[in-house]
């Protein structure tokens, strides 16, 4: 009986070097082929080698993994995994299809793997049985609309912790320890005392994701710790600048934000 095979496409290559790790120590038996890093890559390795097992990012450039799954002819099984779709992932949950939330745990991979290995056991016809339902509930996210006026996102609990790169190393940050974000082009850099990281989430999106008493927005590219604020100073130009505890550096603070520090 040949090794079962698996596909993961992600553009975070950090990350899906995680998710491999974790999988040839749960599934040694399962065969890894090389990564998709974009979602026209995923496409046209599942079209060309039908793997088994497809882990599809959700949000990836050329095309997004609902995009990709929709374009699946075989009998490819498909896990999706997210950072912060949240509304997307309880239509999962309803519809019992399978995904992972980043970053992977490995109590919840472990629930997968278990599965994906009796789902690929059951016979050619029970495989074939769940298409139907994949294409109905991939045809209810990609119609979902926006949320817009009078209607909103389903509440998420706030971010705990991050997870973040620095150089070839992965690593997961409480946010509680987190002294601020700040956008860098396309990246998002994560300050901690003594080290900084990389993330590929928008301030924007933080913003939504962070517990708002926490973490302030003092500049259109930073979002500070409140906790970690050890002091401010104002230079000749009263330009309001912010120290924070575990660094040397300082952040300014634009003017639409300055309101915020003068109860301090």
């Amino acid at each position: 009986m040949r090794a079962p095979t698996a596909l993961i496409a992600d553009d975070e290559p950090a990350l899906a070097r995680f998710l491999a790790e974790q999988l040839r120590t749960l599934w040694p038996e399962l065969e890894l082929l090389p990564l998709a890093r974009n979602g026209i890559e995923a496409t046209q390795r599942i079209s060309e080698l039908a793997p088994d097992v497809a882990f599809l990012d959700i949000r990836m450039p050329g095309r997004t993994g609902l995009e990709v799954a929709q374009g699946i002819e075989g009998t490819t099984r498909v896990v999706f995994v997210t950072a912060y779709d949240e509304f997307a992932v309880q239509a999962f949950e309803q519809e019992a299809l399978d995904y992972l939330l980043k970053p992977v745990g490995r109590e919840r991979l472990q629930q997968t793997v278990a599965r994906l290995k009796a789902a690929l056991a059951a016979s050619p016809d029970a495989a074939a049985g769940d298409d139907g339902q994949l294409s109905r509930t991939l045809h209810q996210l990609q119609s979902r609309p926006a949320p817009g006026a009078g209607e909103s996102a389903p509440a998420a609990a706030p971010l705990r912790w991050i997870r973040a790169s620095a150089g070839d190393t992965t690593y997961q940050i409480a946010v509680d320890d987190v002294l601020c974000f700040e956008a860098d082009e396309k990246y998002t850099v994560v300050h901690t005392a003594g080290r900084e990281h990389i993330i590929r989430m928008a301030i924007a999106e933080l913003a939504q994701r962070l517990d708002g008493e926490q973490f302030w927005q003092v500049h259109r590219s930073t979002l500070i710790n409140v906790d970690k604020l050890h002091a401010t100073r104002r230079d000749d130009a009263s330009r309001l600048w912010l120290k924070l505890h575990g660094t040397d550096k300082e952040w300014p603070v634009s003017r639409a934000y300055v309101h915020l520090f003068k109860a301090m």
